[in-house]
């Protein structure tokens, strides 16, 4: 029986080329009309230390990495020690006999990575080694390897054939050897290739090319993982006539850059993680107080302080959603997967100019570093908002009403006051509760501008609905599908629009006797939210640093749905 879906771990130390193995291995099976999605963790530390990626590779549209795994690719001991026991049955074992050897166990096989790779010439190969392995494990064709290895070292360089020679050997070298031993799983089935023409991007990548393609003008950026990528794509690529990327020195400054950017009438973007919107706080109070647009991108990681920086976590919610003293309650997109950082991305900045304040796109580590196939976006069909700009006479009041008003800019007509103290209409600072009270309206009743029913739902009519939201879309969807599979009624709703939600989604979840929230975090933070909105919620928490594995959520909510039933006969 053909194999529709397969899924290889490798794990070593940071410099092992363990990231590389995993990102090759999607990206052969991508451009042979597969569908990949790939995992990645490591630790903070810039070489060493226990990494470990995962590649899932399917003829069907893939929605989270796989719990366990058909081929295990160990570099040392201690990486086959920890994770020999996530091995399914009839999987396979390959590890490094350059570095340790493996006696006692079956499944496993000996492959002389770096050895195979020196004896091409080129001591970095030692990756194709092993994907060429992979490659014969299941029955993947060698045109499709050489292919992928030719367009990625084409580059106009000298030397370049070489390169290709020496990737294109070790990758049969790696057939090779492991044809020897007699170990197959099987033949991957046939691509299914999808209608859409495919592109391969990280989530932080996405991010970036759906802010260029929304209008960005302005990029100022702090190194600080896991969102450093997204400032280094900015300095490459925002360039040209009225476009800036700079590196400041702190997240303070980043803040208040994009306040003065946003002030000047430029689109404006950083991105930083937890620590860092901890720094952003007082600006992003004036920000909301001065209604200056700007998008502020937290790629969410382990907290609090230096918590976890280089693990996943979905444990920023309260703090973005109200990052300010006083009465604040930001706008916040959340992401749930590759495809929605680029689209995310363009309606953040959409939002900041629709509304006229900050706005929070909210993603996280594993989003970050996924390598996903996603459709090529038609950036023909996207919908850009730009700045209502005060074209009339001087004597305009700018903070007049209840909703938008057109923003004045600096040295054109209109006065503008960008001020943090309480303001009248005019920007003119005030003291009286009459003003704050009209001010304070005005700030939260914008927020109603951005409201749109965009959300997914099915089996709607179950009293029980499964919310998640960010990146445990995917494990979730899985987990949903399984459930619906052994007759588990309960129904789905999903949206990327936390703040603010879309109102027909949120009236259907009020109805509902009970919502499952699976989150990142030890709080609860999003069925807390919800709770105080009237929605009978309770969350589904881990806080591990690693995403949700879809059979542990089917075993959970499982069991909430059973004790919630047990509770409704008693009553």
């Amino acid at each position: 029986m053909q194999m529709r879906d397969f899924v290889v771990r490798f794990a070593g130390e940071g410099g092992q080329g363990v990231v590389t193995s995993a990102e090759g291995l999607a990206q052969t099976a991508t451009n042979a009309g597969y569908h990949a999605l790939t995992f990645a963790t490591f630790p903070s530390q810039i070489l060493g230390g226990p990494t470990w990626t995962q590649a899932r590779i399917s003829v069907k549209p893939i929605l989270s990495a796989g719990d366990d795994v058909n081929v295990l690719v160990v570099f040392n001991r201690e990486a086959y020690d920890t994770h020999q026991s996530e091995v399914r049955d009839g999987g396979v074992i390959i590890f490094n006999s350059n570095e340790f050897k493996l006696d006692d166990d079956s499944r496993g096989f000996g492959l002389p990575i770096d050895e195979l790779a020196k004896s091409t010439g080129n001591n970095r190969a030692a990756n194709m080694v092993v994907i060429g392995a992979l490659a014969h494990l299941v029955n993947m064709p060698k045109d499709f390897l050489e292919e992928f290895v030719t367009k990625r070292f084409t580059r106009g360089r000298a030397g370049d054939d070489e390169i290709i020679r020496s990737n294109i050997e070790a990758m049969n070298l790696g057939r090779n050897h492991i044809a020897g031993t007699g170990f197959s799983l099987g033949e991957l089935a046939p691509p299914e290739k999808p209608e859409e023409t495919q592109i391969m991007l990280k989530g932080n990548e996405a991010i970036c090319l759906g802010a260029l393609a929304a209008g960005l003008e302005f990029y100022a950026g702090y190194p600080i993982s896991p969102a450093t990528t997204v400032l280094l794509y900015m300095e490459r690529n925002l360039v040209g006539s009225g476009k800036f990327s700079y590196q400041v020195s702190s997240e303070i400054e980043s803040i208040t850059a994009l306040l003065g950017a946003g002030f000047a009438g430029k689109k404006c973007m950083t991105a930083t993680a937890g620590p860092g919107i901890s720094l952003m706080s007082e600006g992003l109070g004036l920000a909301w107080m001065a209604e200056i647009p700007m998008v502020i991108v937290d790629v969410q990681r382990g907290g609090p302080a230096t918590g976890l920086p280089t693990k996943t976590e979905q444990s920023d919610l309260m703090s973005c959603m109200f990052p300010a003293h006083g009465d604040v309650r930001l706008p916040i997109i959340a992401v749930g997967t590759v495809e929605e950082c680029f689209y995310g991305a363009i309606k953040a900045l959409n939002w900041a100019e629709k509304y006229q304040g900050p706005v929070i796109l909210m993603s996280e580590m594993s989003l970050a570093e996924r390598v996903q196939n996603i459709p090529k976006p038609d950036i023909s069909k996207v919908e850009i908002e730009n700045r209502l700009v005060y074209q009339g006479t001087n004597g305009y009041k700018r903070y007049a009403g209840f909703e938008l008003s057109a923003m004045p800019l600096p040295g054109s007509p209109g006065a503008y006051v960008a001020n943090g103290s309480e303001h009248d209409d005019m920007g003119d600072t005030t003291h009286l509760g009459e003003r704050h009270i009209q001010m304070t309206q005005r700030r939260f009743s914008k927020i109603h501008l951005l409201e749109e029913d965009d959300y997914e739902r099915d089996n709607a009519e179950a009293s029980i609905a499964l919310v998640p939201w960010g990146g445990s879309k995917g494990p979730a969807q899985d987990a949903y599908l399984e459930l619906q599979k052994i007759g588990v009624d309960i129904g789905w709703y999903y949206t990327m629009f936390l703040n603010p939600l879309p109102p027909k989604m949120l009236e259907e979840l009020r109805k509902k006797d009970l919502v499952i929230v699976p989150e990142l975090n030890y709080q609860g933070q999003f069925a807390s939210i919800l709770r105080s909105m009237g929605v009978k919620a309770e969350a589904i928490t881990q806080y591990t640093g690693l995403p949700f594995k879809v059979r542990d959520l089917v075993t959970q909510v499982k069991d909430l749905v059973g004790a919630f039933d047990k509770e409704m006969v008693r009553a």
